[in-house]
């Protein structure tokens, strides 16, 4: 029965996950560009604070305090609304996301926000409105290089989503259900899909990096051709709204290869 304590738990789960989420995504911002510099012999962001690490607060307060137009040719309700449509579905599709869990009476009960039936199909629905925020993004800045990038975007999202769904359905044949709990414990009773389906392991792992628009797919950018692609009309926090989601994507495509390919919580049924 739901009770007043366990609707201010999930509460406080949901804040706690929504800040380790915007924590994480910031970081993988950090490593991916001390990790560029590394590879390209230069030093990346190294001044604020230790190895830089303060670089991302130093990058939110940039956002924060520049000047936040809206061009005057944009469709503005549209313009205004797509930023909010490309990052709520990026936090909302962790919601199912089994991050620790136990063993009761045998059975691999995991610990997340909403533990649900139909959990790949609730991921697989949100992350597909994600598209929309990017080709609404393009449409509405009314510029040649953003509808380019939005349309290019929506092309390879929806191409990829194929892939990524035929690769989870060789998944869901053996184990016979939806829930991601499941897959856990399957994987915890036999061995990892990365093992049993190295091909589905292969071509869902492709199509998450296309989905997430990371190289070499980054077509909607595409920065030698486009100028920066859907989001070239967009400023300040809006921009940072377009950045956020895309790595917030990122997270939670790897925390789904995790539970789907290696074991989730578990290691080998421990």
């Amino acid at each position: 029965s739901v009770t007043l304590g366990w609707v201010v738990g999930r509460i406080i789960l949901v804040v706690v996950v929504a800040h380790a989420l915007l924590i994480g995504a910031a970081m993988c911002v950090w490593a991916e560009r001390r990790v560029s510099a590394w590879m390209q012999d230069r030093l990346g962001p190294n001044r604020v604070g230790p190895q830089g690490l303060l670089q991302p607060i130093a990058d939110l307060g940039k956002f924060i305090f520049k000047e936040d137009f809206i061009p005057g040719h944009v469709n503005r309700v549209m313009y205004t609304l797509a930023p909010m449509m490309s990052v709520i579905p990026a936090l909302v599709t962790f919601a199912v996301i089994p991050y620790t869990g136990q063993v009761v009476d045998g059975r691999y009960e995991s610990f997340q926000i909403a533990d649900i039936n139909i959990g790949i199909l609730y991921i697989l629905a949100i992350t597909s409105l994600g598209v929309y925020g990017i080709t609404l993004g393009g449409w509405a800045s009314n510029s040649k290089y953003s509808l380019l990038g939005g349309v290019r975007s929506s092309a390879q999202m929806i191409s990829y989503e194929l892939s990524l769904g035929l690769a989870i359905v060789s998944l869901v044949l053996l184990v016979g259900s939806l829930r991601l709990g499941d897959f856990i414990q399957y994987q915890a009773d036999t061995t990892w899909f990365v093992f049993q389906q190295p091909l589905a392991f292969f071509i869902f792992l492709v199509s998450a990096y296309a989905e997430t628009n990371r190289l070499p797919f980054d077509l909607p950018e595409a920065e030698t051709e486009l100028v920066a692609g859907y989001h070239t009309e967009y400023p300040a926090m809006k921009f940072a709204a377009f950045f956020l989601a895309e790595y917030i994507a990122m997270i939670t495509a790897s925390a789904l290869v995790v539970t789907l390919f290696c074991g989730g919580w578990t290691l080998f049924g421990i």
